[in-house]
């Protein structure tokens, strides 16, 4: 029992750190230029900017799915089930919102259900939608969070099992990469994706016993990896029928971040450590030919040849993973050079021509 209790404190932990993390990457301020006032204020204002956004969209756009910010209306943009309300929940614990948090979740637990005839992305719907609800349940039910809600009966880890089972139709693939969406309410599946869902997936099958959900997210990372190229790199779109590559751009950007991000959580999360052995392989190739220091450019993944010499915004979380690797003087270089786009324009454009 104790030891069940360690291993969920330090999955709780983990999930906190990573939005932790975050909110620190996106402040973009360097930690030694920080005096204890100027981390309160920051801290005060990232306060202010969650409840102007979440406060938003509770008064104008719940329980549809997201806020739409010119017109102030509420959209249905994935499933119609809350979305922001689900992907809300963990910072609300964060930011001590005891009462909205507690409202929130037992609002969701009365109120959501997935037997819908909704066709929904898999790659979000497990990232936002079923990592929101099994953080909240971690939090929810555990003393050691300060959070615990006392009539809480798993009501969200039950909603967590059921999402999953009916996405679970997507990994029936010859390569056993999933498909980019599956129908939640008859299992049917459509247009060709990903398969970086090893967190969420790892950590349904530890709270309900059933190793199907890891299974299949693993398959997946396996699936991808052994199609690598010789240089051990892995393109941003594949045929999850055929197994090959459609757009053999390799990058750490756009289609293909994840990929890498949760190969090395995974292994700190499950300490599984196949995924860090390929987290390894892939980053020591991604280092030597996509770094061109401080900036990383999208190669062919067969040639090794640029392709395309640009600096885009998904990239930015990689020095933050670089630093949870160890790997601490290039993330320092490349952070600044992300930051330096950032002050030059005032945010963080989608593309940046090096």
């Amino acid at each position: 029992m104790e030891s069940n209790k360690l291993r969920w404190g330090l999955c709780y932990a983990i999930f906190i750190s990573l939005t932790l993390s975050s909110l620190v990457r996106d402040l973009g301020v360097s930690a030694e230029g920080v005096n204890p006032r100027e981390a309160k204020q920051l801290r005060d204002e990232v306060r202010e900017m969650f409840y102007h956004a979440f406060d938003g969209y509770m008064n104008n756009a719940f329980p549809l799915d997201e806020l739409r910010p010119l017109s102030c209306q509420g959209e249905d943009t994935l499933g119609g089930y809350a979305l922001t309300l689900i992907d809300s929940l963990d910072t609300l614990a964060l930011l001590g919102d005891r009462e909205r948090f507690t409202s929130s979740v037992q609002w969701i637990g009365k109120n959501l259900q997935f037997n819908i005839n909704k066709t929904v992305s898999v790659f979000e719907t497990t990232i936002r939608v079923l990592g929101g609800l099994l953080s909240a349940h971690l939090i929810a039910s555990d003393y050691a969070t300060g959070m615990r809600i006392p009539s809480y009966d798993n009501e969200l880890l039950v909603l967590a099992e059921d999402l999953a089972r009916r996405m679970l139709p997507a990994f029936d693939t010859p390569t056993g990469i999933p498909y980019g969406s599956v129908n939640l309410m008859y299992g049917i599946t459509s247009t060709a994706g990903g398969g970086t869902l090893t967190l969420e997936f790892g950590v349904l099958s530890r709270l309900t016993n059933d190793p199907v959900f890891e299974q299949v997210a693993k398959n997946a990372v396996r699936g991808l990896w052994a199609r690598r190229s010789t240089l051990d790199l892995v393109g941003a779109h594949i045929n999850v029928f055929t197994g090959e590559w459609t757009q053999k751009d390799a990058g750490i950007g756009t289609s293909i971040d994840s990929f890498y991000e949760y190969l090395l959580k995974a292994y700190i999360l499950f300490g599984d450590e196949e995924y860090l052995y390929i987290f390894q392989e892939a980053y020591g190739s991604a280092m030597h030919h996509l770094h061109k220091d401080p900036w990383y450019v999208e190669v062919n993944m067969d040639s090794g040849a640029i392709v395309w010499p640009v600096f885009n915004s998904l990239q930015a979380f990689w020095p933050g993973l670089q630093v949870l690797a160890g790997d601490v003087d290039p993330a320092i270089r490349t952070h600044t050079a992300f930051f330096s786009v950032w002050k030059r324009y005032g945010f963080t454009p989608e593309g940046f021509n090096l």
